[in-house]
């Protein structure tokens, strides 16, 4: 008889027999209502996990035939859970990875996937003409990887390809997997805490095109416990990679992820950076977005994919979307995207709302709403990428990382300028943090700009800002 390991093992395509498989989600957002409507689809018997539940989510649930089992308090198993006793877990991201229901199972011997373990076994419910599942490529960082997929994908779009950007971003890859027009590409956005989970399990190691960690900062340590674990997370993107590994010159940590990683032969590492590119990497020559490492004579010469003076006239020219440009331009170009597509992408394309976007002129000062910059690293980033002096007003609670990551006064030389995020602040640029409560906590005169965004959800504004060209690249 076939164990419930072995026969996990072997589940590795939609066509495989899941029916009557005991499969316990835990969480009914978006991604566990995913899970247990994939899992309803192939006939497994699927009880949901959660501590409320959407009153939709939870209709729909009745219609597809899973179970929902609601219960506020899950400090230990429920008698339902354990009398169900599944043959395996299916995780929601939201859960901490020591969550006592996790901890059950991992007592009990059951095995526990991710929604992306599950996702790349039945990536070949919908294949192409050659009977091949859609490509995966892999994005993750701190800061950066919505953008830099929305990027990627509109880039293998214009290319030719049929593309879905997909994962963190919004959109759960296992809808992706299951949409029946298909996909040549998936463009696959990835938190930590999904790649928490992954690579754990025999039979569900992901083997992405090519896969790219844009940079690192402290982020999310609360979850994952340390840094340590938390750059140990984000280094998974690269195991497997089969054609490309990219990487931020800038951070050397996401240099010694590429060098540690197993992958598969002849994966190359390229690079990105604001600066000169060296031989298979993508930088700055003179005000041209260059790339180095997808043509013959690298050595000798490199492809122009774009200016600054271009990006400046779109809107882009900030340096942290500048590396996110590069990274992006080097993803597509291991996809085989020519250089001349790339660069007309880049002419029409557009940051979304609340990214560094000029939402108000008024006495000369610039009201700019970055409200995406949640994380004290992305809002140093968007602080830079203006010399002028500058204000953040910041609604919500101030974490403990923010408090100790204000902005810095740096008296470096701006010529040895921080590669993703450009110069840092001299001692002579003032900034100001403004913590904002609540509408009543706004000083008069800023009542009117501040307030209009706030209503619409917005957790942070900074001012003044615009974007300004990218300082050139060092020679």
């Amino acid at each position: 008889m076939t164990s419930a390991s072995e026969r996990l093992t072997a589940l590795t395509s939609w066509h495989h027999d899941w029916r009557g498989l005991r499969v316990a989600v835990f969480g009914l957002g978006v991604t566990g209502f995913s899970v247990a409507d994939t899992l309803a689809e192939l006939g497994a018997d699927v009880l949901v996990v959660a501590s409320r539940a959407d009153a939709e989510r939870a209709m729909l649930l009745e219609v597809i035939g899973a179970e929902l089992l609601e219960q506020p308090d899950l400090s230990a198993p429920p008698a339902r859970l354990i009398e169900f006793a599944p043959e395996l877990v299916v995780v929601s991201p939201g859960f901490h990875w020591d969550h006592p229901l996790l901890l059950w199972a991992e007592r009990e011997g059951v095995a526990v996937w991710g929604d992306i373990e599950l996702a790349w076994r039945l990536r070949d419910k919908v294949t192409g003409p050659d009977g091949s599942p859609a490509d995966w490529i892999c994005v993750t960082g701190t800061n950066g990887k919505t953008t830099t997929v929305q990027l990627t994908a509109t880039m293998l779009l214009a290319g030719g390809s049929r593309v879905a950007p997909c994962g963190n971003i919004g959109v759960p890859v296992l809808d992706a997997i299951r949409d029946p027009q298909g996909f040549d590409v998936l463009v696959v956005e990835l938190s930590s805490y999904q790649l928490h989970w992954v690579n754990r399990n025999r039979g569900g190691e992901l083997s992405p095109h090519s896969a790219a960690c844009l940079n690192i900062a402290d982020d999310h340590l609360d979850w994952h416990g340390s840094l340590e674990a938390y750059v140990a997370a984000k280094a998974k993107v690269y195991d497997n990679a089969q054609v490309a590994c990219v990487y931020n010159r800038a951070d050397l940590t996401t240099l010694r992820m590429v060098e540690e990683a197993e992958v598969v032969e002849g994966a190359r590492a390229i690079g990105f950076g604001l600066d000169v590119p060296g031989l298979s990497d993508f930088g700055i020559v003179d005000g041209i977005l260059c790339d180095r490492a997808f043509l013959e004579d690298r050595r000798n010469s490199a492809i122009e994919l774009t200016t600054l003076d271009e990006l400046a006239e779109a809107g882009l020219a900030a340096p942290h979307v500048v590396a996110n440009i590069l990274a992006a331009s080097a993803l597509a170009r291991s996809y085989g995207v020519e250089p001349q597509v790339i660069r007309d992408v880049l002419t029409a394309f557009r940051l979304d709302a609340h990214r560094i976007e000029l939402v108000r002129v008024e006495a000369g000062v610039n009201w700019v709403d970055d409200s995406k910059a949640t994380n004290p690293h992305a809002a140093d980033a968007s602080l830079r990428a203006d010399e002028r002096p500058a204000c953040r007003v910041a609604a919500g609670e101030l974490h403990d990382a923010e408090r100790q990551h204000r902005p810095r006064r740096d008296t470096r030389d701006h010529g040895s300028h921080d590669q993703q995020a450009g110069p840092r602040l001299a001692a002579d640029d003032p900034v100001e943090l403004l913590h904002v409560r609540a509408h009543g906590d706004l000083p008069q005169h800023q009542d009117e700009p501040v307030s209009r965004s706030l209503t619409q959800g917005l957790a942070a504004v900074s001012l003044p800002r615009t974007a300004a060209a990218h300082p050139r690249a060092r020679r």
